[in-house]
């Protein structure tokens, strides 16, 4: 009867019986147990896997329920981990919670073990800390997130690049949408964990061709979905890295009046500090990129003697390039709230992610 259960994957090229062992033989930690974990669990549970770390800290709430259908109203106010582990449990994945939040000091312990580990947080200071663990322990790491209409899709994994060589320097978390800011469209956790879920399976099983070094951004409300190429970069920031103290003598100026001295005609460099992925996806015209990594290395591309203004996605990475320009004697502001200030408040048509 358990052959029969998996018999339609098991018969999947490259699947066979090797592929249903390796997934009854894994443990899989997933952290984050709202819209994209709920997607991602059952499949998981479903296909195989042999034992499961639901890691969340949260509680249901009301709101949550139009997407993370793990939960009904009678859940609300009870832990989502142990609500999940409950219902996960019927499908046959031995399955263990966790209501711990994590952080840099308790991530290596909570993967400890880990076949594969999945992030479907919303917490930075979560997703940065489980790159760390998952790098040092040379375990995968598939990432997923889901904001408005629009997703992403990742995998970490050695060799190949990291969630940091996406973002080196950490985003201003001020400055970035959530669920409860922005809404969410519930079919679109759904896709986003369904894609999770998939490259969880191809790493297990050794199938197919994982999203490493590949950003999959899918834009549900324009129904379309794109393929980024990233690279490694040179070398990894720490979260001690960030000084904001250091931050407070850089002028900045804001999308509106940057845009004001675009139209203008003013004699200004715009330099664009973000990876190049993510000028894909959205840039402004006429700007000149150069990612912030590369700055030091490249300024003398620069023209010295006309002012520059710096954006990267949120305003954090181009106050670090203003700072460095400074250094190297160019007159140099950052744009405050980055690119999707600009589309906050300058071009609300720009593609946001």
């Amino acid at each position: 009867m358990a052959d029969a259960r998996f018999a339609r994957q098991v018969r999947l090229p490259g699947f066979g019986e090797a592929g249903q062992q390796a997934l009854r033989s894994a443990r899989v930690v997933v952290v984050g147990a709202g819209g994209l974990g709920c997607a991602v669990l059952p499949v998981l549970a479903a296909s195989g896997v042999g034992e499961l770390l639901v890691v969340d800290d949260d509680r249901v709430e009301t709101s949550n329920l139009h997407r993370q259908t793990l939960y009904g109203p009678a859940d609300v106010g009870r832990p989502k981990a142990e609500v999940a582990a409950e219902r996960l449990g019927a499908l046959g994945a031995r399955t263990l919670a966790v209501t711990d939040r994590v952080t840099t000091a308790n991530a290596a312990a909570l993967i400890a073990g880990a076949t594969l580990v999945v992030d479907g947080t919303d917490d930075l200071d979560a997703r940065y800390a489980l790159d760390d663990a998952c790098a040092a322990a040379g375990v995968a790491l598939v990432w997923g997130s889901a904001i408005g209409f629009s997703g992403q899709v990742g995998v970490a994994a050695s060799p190949g690049p990291r969630w940091r060589d996406l973002f080196p320097a950490r985003p201003d978390a001020a400055t970035l949408d959530t669920c409860e800011t922005a809404g969410v469209l519930p079919s679109l956790c759904t896709t986003v964990g369904g894609a999770m879920a998939t490259e969880a399976l191809k790493l297990l099983t050794g199938i197919g061709r994982p999203l490493i070094g590949r950003l999959l951004v899918i834009d549900a409300g324009a129904a379309t979905v794109r393929e980024i190429a990233y690279g490694a970069a040179d070398e990894h920031g720490t979260d001690d890295d960030e000084d904001e103290d250091t931050m407070t003598d850089i002028e900045e100026i804001s999308p509106a009046a940057t845009a004001e001295l675009l139209a203008s005609g003013a004699d200004i460099t715009l330099l664009d500090v973000r990876e190049p992925w993510e000028a894909e996806i959205a840039a402004l015209p006429g700007a000149v990129l150069i990612p912030l990594g590369e700055l030091a290395d490249r300024v003398g591309e620069l023209d010295a003697d006309r002012p520059v203004i710096a954006y990267c996605h949120g305003g954090v990475r181009s106050m670090h390039a203003a700072r460095q320009l400074l250094v190297a004697g160019l007159q140099a502001r950052s744009m405050a709230g980055g690119i999707d200030g600009w589309s906050r408040t300058v071009d609300p048509g720009l593609p946001r992610y």
